[in-house]
């Protein structure tokens, strides 16, 4: 395992516990990144009106589209780091 996705990994763990809820297109961002670090670009077909929840990941994710997965990683460590 590289040392960037150790990192990541601690990242997530601790993404979970956060002293205090990050506001909503903080999370948004969280997911996107997450994501993208993980699965890669978006290739699934973006839901309806009815579904804003599902809606608004998609777009977030959709939104770092072409980013490399290890700029993801960096980017989602680096964000976590902040907020904690």
């Amino acid at each position: 395992m590289s040392d960037l996705q150790a990192k990541f990994n601690a990242a997530v763990a601790n993404s979970k516990s956060l002293t205090e809820r990050p506001d909503n297109a903080t999370l948004l961002k969280i997911y996107a990144l997450y994501k993208q670090a993980s699965v890669g670009d978006n290739t699934e077909k973006k839901p309806g009106f009815g579904d804003m929840v599902g809606r608004a990941k998609w777009d977030a994710w959709n939104g770092f589209k072409g980013t490399p997965s290890e700029g993801a990683m960096q980017q989602y460590i680096d964000l976590i780091e902040s907020l904690s």
